[in-house]
């Protein structure tokens, strides 16, 4: 039976406080939550977080990380340095939901400001640091930047040019993308369990180990192949021949691999019996599948060189649009290949993507990837102006009179002559 509820209902985290004190890409986590419909304070040095001013490309003087991590939150500006800003913080944590300490570990702690001193203050608050390798082990105070976790977990291996020299390649940032994502979940699971027995909890998500554990099957895979081949083989389809786990076993792959197509190429993926018989029924050539009719599972049709040639002739004879419309047409797998640039052109992306758009946000952003069936999507603010909600928050959330308010200005305790 279903719920009926009277009235619009509100995004789903509508009514958690979340105080933010983080810089650089740990931001995603504050970014996530707020976009679940949060109110996310963030809470930034005097002269603001400098995500604004690194990175690429900017925008009209902004960087556009700061426009797509900062995005949905209030800004102000708080010295902690000052016993005045550490009283304001802790006012603000008294009624919030959750603290993000978005850097090295401990760094509000030593403002007197950690998880022991504040749960003393709000027993049910959900602490959470994200940093680059977590609060504990022997890099914990090491200094790094995104690349680093993911070179660190083996995502990010170097390429060296024709002069010898090794270089950062393109790949997709993981640790920095992803960590936010599992300490959004945690805060979300920690949050239930706060509501329900009043009792708070401190997580501590590393960057690092989340790049790490994206990268599961090669780490697991490999240590699995340190036993007897006897007891860990390879893929029955294949003759149980070990192959690297993971993409990096693939080259040698023929059911499931990249083919060219006049215009593009396309991810053929018919590894299993079923897929790979409506394919050679589909381009009228019920021959190659009597040939080679395969496994009824998981058969790359590894190593065979013949029919690895035969295909590529094969998908080199229509456009890779025309191969997806196959695909649909014949229930085949077969998967369009883009890169950042025409991603943004496939009907699939502009369907279930929409642009938050520049006009509003200041750049082109891409959406949340979750949405609310039958409910309107939670609209968000723009990235904010260092403090530029400041005056709004110690009235509204705080409850501070004008005259409170200016003697802290004078106090210089929201930065030099604060007057927003």
């Amino acid at each position: 039976m279903g719920v009926t509820v009277d009235g619009p209902l509100g995004a789903t985290l509508e009514g958690v406080r979340v105080i933010e004190c983080a810089m650089l890409e740990p931001d995603s986590l504050g970014m996530i939550l707020a976009d679940l419909g949060a109110d996310v304070i963030k809470v930034e040095v005097p002269g603001g977080d400098y995500v604004r001013s690194i990175g690429w490309p900017f925008v009209e003087g902004v960087s556009i990380m700061h426009l797509h991590l900062n995005r949905g939150k209030r800004s102000i500006e708080i010295d902690l340095r000052t016993d005045e800003g550490a009283d304001v913080f802790r006012d603000l944590v008294r009624n919030a939901h959750v603290v993000i300490e978005g850097m090295r570990p401990g760094a509000l702690a030593r403002r007197g400001l950690g998880f022991d001193q504040l749960i003393e203050i709000n027993p049910a608050l959900v602490f959470c640091t994200l940093s680059g390798f977590g609060t504990t082990g022997p890099y914990r105070n090491l200094p790094s930047h995104g690349v680093g976790f993911d070179s660190w977990a083996g995502v990010a291996p170097p390429a060296i040019d024709e002069r010898g020299f090794t270089y950062v390649a393109d790949h997709t940032s993981i640790g920095t993308r992803v960590g936010g994502v599992w300490a959004a979940l945690g805060i979300c699971a920690a949050l239930l369990r706060a509501r329900e027995t009043g009792v708070g909890c401190q997580l501590d998500v590393a960057q690092t180990d989340a790049a790490a554990f994206t990268n599961w099957l090669p780490i697991e895979g490999l240590r699995a192949h340190e036993r007897p081949q006897s007891e860990v083989t390879g893929n029955p389809s294949d003759g149980g021949v070990r192959r690297e786990p993971g993409p990096g076993g693939m080259s040698g792959a023929v059911r499931y691999q990249y083919y060219a197509t006049q215009d593009g190429n396309i991810l053929f993926m018919a590894s299993e019996r079923a897929f790979w018989e409506n394919f050679c029924v589909g381009i009228g050539r019920p021959d190659m599948y009597e040939r080679h009719p395969g496994e009824k599972i998981g058969d790359h049709a590894l190593g065979d060189v013949e029919l690895r040639a035969e295909l590529r002739e094969i998908f080199a004879s229509r456009t890779t649009g025309e191969w997806v419309t196959f695909g649909l047409e014949q229930n085949c797998p077969i998967s369009p290949v883009n890169d950042a640039t025409s991603i943004t052109r496939d009907p699939q992306f502009l369907d279930r993507m929409p642009w938050l758009p520049a006009s509003e946000y200041g750049t082109d952003l891409l959406p949340l990837p979750i949405r609310r069936i039958g409910e309107a999507p939670h609209h968000t603010r723009r990235a904010p102006e260092p403090g530029e909600h400041t005056r709004e928050i110690l009235t509204e959330v705080l409850g501070y009179s004008p005259e409170r308010i200016a003697a802290l200005e004078t106090a210089d305790v929201f930065g030099p002559h604060a007057s927003n």
